[in-house]
């Protein structure tokens, strides 16, 4: 399994925490929720954070089975209609940057 994280690193505009929430869990949620071959849709708000540590207004996680899956995703039309998306509520709610990363996961039980 591989996880495509997308993190939004900066902050929300004064008084967009709830737009910009709202957006993405209305505009956005469904269409990541339909990318070909994602088993798993995570969004994360940030709630807080250690001092002096960088804000994180949204995580996205995205787990695939594999490359190959994680690729269709990202050429579907699901995706390019999120891409558009993003942009409008970034331009609305967000100052900052969006970066990716891809992992590879392992999971172990606790205890």
């Amino acid at each position: 399994m591989i996880t495509r994280f997308a993190l939004f690193e900066g902050t929300l505009k004064d008084g967009k925490t709830d737009t910009f929430r709202a957006a993405v869990t209305d505009r956005l949620v469904p269409l990541w929720r339909q990318f070909p071959g994602a088993s798993e849709v995570r969004v994360m708000f940030g709630e807080e954070r250690d001092e002096g540590a960088p804000e994180f207004p949204l995580i996205l996680a995205i787990t695939y089975p594999d490359r190959d899956a994680m690729a269709r995703a990202l050429e579907s039309p699901f995706r390019a209609q999120s891409r558009e998306i993003t942009g409008e509520i970034v331009a609305e709610c967000f100052d900052g940057r969006i970066h990716h990363h891809v992992t590879e996961m392992s999971e172990y039980a606790a205890g």
